[in-house]
Order: C-alpha cells, then structure tokens, then sequence
C-alpha cells in the first residue's frame, strides 16, 4: 500500500535502527564529556520533523519551546523511574519519543537551510547582552563569582529548588520529604519548578553526569544559566516581533522592528531582574514570549498547532503559574480567531488533546493549593520587586492595540488573535492590579511579575506596527540598487533606534559631558561590576566551602546589618548542602549582631532569636561570628543553652585570606 502524499513509508528497519540510535549517540557524547551536545541535537531532531516557519531560525524556536515542554511532562515521568536526571536515560527516553514520532507519521527529516538577513539582527542582540552580561565574570575565579550569584535572597532560593531537583532527581513536589532537606518548606511543594527542572536536566548534560561535583562548582554553573536565560529573553522578543509581523514584514521595516525591539530591551530596567534573583521571572517571560509569537501567528500546520499550544501552556505554567493566566487567553484567543482552520469531524480528539493539555499545566499549581498555598494573601505578598516600565507596558500597549486594530490588521486572523491576546492580557493585568487595589491599598511584588507578560506582549507587538509603515519603489529601479538602497536605510534604521531608545550616543557626550543614558541603563550597571553582593568576597562577609569542619547548623554572623548576615547564613547552608536548615535559621532575619559590639537593648533582642533558631532547628548549633569581643560575650550569655550553641569566632581580615586559600588561582 503506498503511503499518503507528502508520506514517507514506514519502515521496520528505519524504525529499529533510528531507536538504536536514539540511545548510542547521546551514550556516546556523554561517556565522552560531550552531553552538552545532546541538547542541540535533540532540538535540531525536532525541528526536523517539524513544517513551522520558512527559515532556520523560526523553526528552531518552535523546536526549543516544544523540547522545553517534553522535558518538563517527561519529567513527571523522570522523577519516579530509578534512573532519575541521569543524562543518558532521559536524553534516549526524549529522542526515542521524537524517532517514535517521526515514524509514526511518516515525516521524514527535513530543514529549511534559508535564512534572513534580520536573522543577524536577532543573534546579534543575543551577542550584545551576552557580553554586556558576562564582562564582570571574565577573569574572576570561582569564589569571586560568588558575589554576582548572592545578589539577592530570591536567587538563594532559586538554587535551592535548583539543587534539591538534582539531589532527589526529579520535581521537588513529588519528592517532598526528601526535598525539605535542600530549601526552605513548604517551597518544595508551592514555588513553581519548571525553570529549575529544565535547568537541573541541561546541568546533567553539562556535566555529562549526575554526579553533581562540589556545590561551589554547580553555583557557577547556576549563574551562568541565569545570565544566559536573560540573553535568550532579549533573543526571542526580537524573533517574536518579527514572527507577528509575517511575510509583510520586509527590508527596512524589519530592520527597524528588531532594531527597536532590541534597543529597548537593553536600556530597560529588567537587566535588574538578573540582579534581585527573579530567575523563574526570566524564564517564564522568554516562554511567554515564544508561544505567544506562535499563538497569535499559527503560521504551521494543525498537528504542529497542538502540539505547541499545548506544550507552550504547560511550560509557561510549570516554569511560572502566574503566566499561565496569560498564555491561557492567548490559547483561547487563537482557538476563536482561527476557529475555520479546524476540522469539524475532529473536534472530539481536539477536545481530548485539550483536556490533557490541561491537566497536565494544571497538575503542580493543583498539589500547590491541596498543600500549603494560601492563593489569596500570597498574591498580595510584598518585598523588592522590579517595576515593569509603564511606559512600555501602557503605551506599547496602546500601540499593540492601535496596530491590531487597523483594517489591514483586524480582517485576518492573526489580527483578530492579536487584538483578543492584548484586550485579554490588558483586563487581566488591570483586573489584578483592582483586586490589590480594593485589597491592600496598592499594587505590590506580584502585579508587577504579571505586569512583566504585558511588557513582553507590548514589545512583541511592535512586528505588527512594522507593516503599517508603507512603502513603494520605483517601478524601474534594479535589483541591486533596490537593495543596496534597503540595506542602507537598515542600518539606519537600526542606529536610530538605538540612539532614540537605548541612549547610545556614538561616541558624543551628552550635555556637559554628562554620562549618557546608555550608560546609566541597568544592563551597563551590571556590565561594570556594580551590581556585586553586598555579602560577596570583597567584604569578607562571605562563607568558605567548608568552615573550621563544621557539619551541623550554622548561623553566619559577619555584619551588624541582619539581612546581610541572612544571606550568609544562607549561602553556608548551601555550601553545605543543607538548605532545609534555612526554616529556622530564618530568624537570622532579626539578628543584626557579630561584627561589632551593639548597645545592650540591640544585644539582647538578637540574641533572643539566636535562640529561637537552636529550639526551631532542635539540635546542637554552631555560630560564627567576625567580632571576637562579640563573640566571648554571645559564649558567655549561651553557655548552658539547650540545644547547645557553640560560638567561633572568625575576623574579618583573617576571613579573606582564608577564602582565598580555600579558591587557589581566584
């Protein structure tokens, strides 16, 4: 029987060989050090067999955002087998998944090796935010690098969750009891973990191992994955103007769609979401961007429509559930917008796929509320958070709807999926920032992670507005000339946009010599160092690898300042690997003690919650302290406590040269 049109044939030994070597090949990049590699070929893979796109680069997207939601549904999978994160039994599992597809129907591989001259535009603002990101490492030693890690107490959590995913090899909440010995509970069962799974699993194809190393290694490597996350954000909001904005987005146009995608993504404030920790932010908004680009422009088949749909949703769910409300209306506004591309004698297994689709992005939040999360008061949680730009959010929202609204625009069903996405996402995030309004007086911390999916659409919307810029040629003009001239007036257009909204001045200063506003942005604050933790090396004010053999609880007390001797305490837990020591050892929090002598009143009120963290943690504990008078009045006053407290103390200056003896060649 021969097979449909466009069909490949299916063949027995095809299949058998294809499996076989679904499993020697990552096999054998592993057991050479080469893990690393599997993750491109597994996305290279999928591409393939995908019909998404007519270049390289947007079939790649499409490949990365459908890898990302295998991993994390896989991952449900991986956490109960015996194998756990181990790279060579996940990496064949997902590549017999991708040969088991391709064979069933009957795709055979295939790319498109075309590609666009915007494709530089796009890596190349990859490029700039990788430099820009990475300067203040080159050159500095593994414990140096520490001090861009601690930034903020919200990435020590984050590595937590992070680490505790590789030590129980799988999701945290289906692990919990073994989980609470890394993090802070009840987090193992709350905090959304899809970011860090697909951090753990690509941090075993690094390693081409599961064997972990030592802790101070893997928080190298943790940076590393943030800094390249916040890069791969830029890199896809750029991409997804330009997918929204279709084949009638050509020359100059695009050129200056990118350019200004680009700019403004470098001289925003978000660099400063890398600072304060939000690392589950940068990559639920990176996914967020992708899908929503696919949503509003399904320029693909059915099959690959699902497939993305459904994967994108539970990725943005299980990377960042807040989003999911988000990529929940763009589902449905592109299900109603594009309702006649659908056969009606289908709906039925439409259905289907959409209830598992569900289930499936539903399944962590659901073990989050049937445990400990109270929904209500954690959504109007304080604490430091990053401002989404307002005038980005609302103008570009304004513009998004002015662009979507246009008769060229509202006729088709890309439009009409873009003006439901923004109205959607518009009352979504007002209806929210009303609710905490009517609630507690003012929008706080989580308004603003919401109010971040309204900049990435604002910014993605701009490849709508690009094809509402008209523009004729002669009728006799050449070919050459034609785009000679186009060339020209793309770069222009790309200067432009950076002078207009990232600040660069080309080499001219600003008024009376002023810095310019490229550099007072927050992307060149971190690029020049400024962003180090106030706990880092060059204070002292930081914990070795292994403290004086001490392997139970320990308090670090280096600074009078109680939220830096937090961020110490912390960072010896998970140096120690012993995260969960954190819930008590949170009262830290209230202890502003150790570097100095404090006036009696002070004194006292902090050491009542020293010892209230030895009766929380219920064991014998050790406290470090800088100051030694401190010290010998802290082993005086806690002689006799029960649990017993035992009090070190360790000076400043004698501190920095014991972490440098601890990190030779820092």
């Amino acid at each position: 029987m021969e097979p449909p049109a466009g069909k490949t044939p299916r063949s027995l030994p095809v299949l058998v060989g294809a499996l076989a070597a679904s499993w020697l090949l990552p096999a054998a990049l592993i057991a050479t050090g080469l893990g690393i590699l599997v993750l491109p070929l597994l996305v290279v893979a999928v591409a393939s067999l995908m019909r998404v796109g007519g270049v390289l680069l947007d079939r790649l997207f499409a490949a990365a955002l459908t890898v990302a939601g295998g991993v994390l549904v896989l991952g449900l999978a991986f956490s109960l087998w015996p194998w756990g994160l181990a790279p060579i039994p996940t990496s064949g599992a997902l590549l017999t998944v991708v040969t088991l597809t391709g064979w069933l129907s009957r795709r055979a591989p295939r790319l498109p090796l075309r590609f666009r001259p915007s494709d530089l535009l796009v890596l190349g603002t990859t490029y700039v935010l990788w430099h820009y990101l990475h300067k203040p490492l080159v050159g500095k030693g593994k414990g140096w690098r520490l001090e861009f890690l601690t930034t903020a107490e919200d990435r020590l959590n984050h590595f937590s969750y992070f680490v505790g995913i590789e030590h129980v090899g799988g999701y945290n909440f289906l692990h919990q009891e073994a989980a609470k010995a890394y993090m802070m509970s009840p987090a193992e069962a709350v905090y959304p973990q899809g970011s860090h799974f697909l951090l753990a699993w690509v941090d075993s194809l690094v390693r081409s191992s599961s064997d972990l190393g030592s802790t101070l290694d893997t928080m190298n490597r943790y940076l590393i994955y943030i800094l390249v996350a916040y890069a791969l954000l830029g890199t896809a909001l750029v991409w997804a103007a330009r997918w929204i904005g279709g084949p009638r987005l050509r020359g100059w146009r695009t050129a200056a769609v990118c350019g200004t995608v680009a700019a403004l993504m470098f001289s925003s404030n978000y660099t400063d979401l890398v600072t304060h920790g939000f690392d589950s932010t940068i990559i639920g908004l990176l996914m967020v961007a992708v899908l929503v680009a696919f949503l509003v422009r399904p320029a693909m088949r059915t099959p690959e429509f699902l497939l993305i749909a459904g994967l994108g949703l539970i990725t943005v769910t299980y990377v960042y559930n807040l989003f999911g409300a988000v990529a929940g209306i763009a589902v449905v506004a592109t299900l109603v917008a594009h309702r006649r591309r659908f056969r009606r004698k289908a709906w039925l297994l439409y259905g289907l796929a959409g209830v598992v689709a569900l289930g499936l992005a539903g399944l962590p939040s659901v073990v989050s509320v049937l445990s400990k999360l109270d929904v209500a008061s954690t959504s109007n949680l304080g604490g430091p958070s990053v401002g989404a730009d307002r005038t980005i959010l609302v103008g570009g929202l304004l513009l998004a709807l002015l662009a979507a609204a246009a008769p060229t625009n509202r006729r088709t069903g890309t439009g009409q999926a873009h003006l439901a996405l923004v109205l959607g996402s518009g009352l979504v995030i007002a209806g929210f920032a009303w609710w905490q309004m009517r609630t507690i007086g003012h929008v706080s911390y989580y308004f603003e992670k919401l109010a971040g999916t309204g900049v990435v659409i604002a910014l993605v919307s701009l490849g709508a507005v690009g094809p509402l810029l008209r523009t004729t040629s002669p009728a006799r003009v050449g070919v050459l000339q034609r785009r000679a001239g186009d060339a020209v007036l793309s770069v222009l257009s790309v200067a432009t946009a950076l002078s207009l909204f990232a600040g660069v001045q080309w080499g001219m200063e600003s008024f009376k010599a002023a810095p310019t506003a490229w550099y007072n942005n927050s992307l060149m604050a971190w690029s020049r160092g400024e962003s180090w933790s106030d706990i880092g090396p060059r204070n002292g004010a930081t914990v070795m690898e292994d403290l004086d053999g001490i392997s139970g609880p320990m308090m670090v007390l280096y600074s009078n300042d109680d939220y830096k001797n937090l961020k110490s305490t912390w960072i010896a837990t998970l140096l120690r690997n012993r995260g969960g020591d954190m819930l008590p050892l949170y009262e830290t929090h209230w202890v502003n003690i150790g570097a100095a002598e404090r006036p009696a009143a002070e004194y006292e009120a902090a050491l009542a919650h020293v010892k209230k963290a030895a009766e929380k943690l219920g064991e014998p504990m050790t406290v470090v302290v800088a100051d030694p008078a401190t010290g010998d009045r802290m082993r005086k006053d806690l002689a006799g406590s029960t649990p017993r407290i035992t009090v070190v103390a360790k000076p400043g200056n004698n501190w920095v040269h014991s972490w440098h003896r601890s990190f030779p060649g820092d």
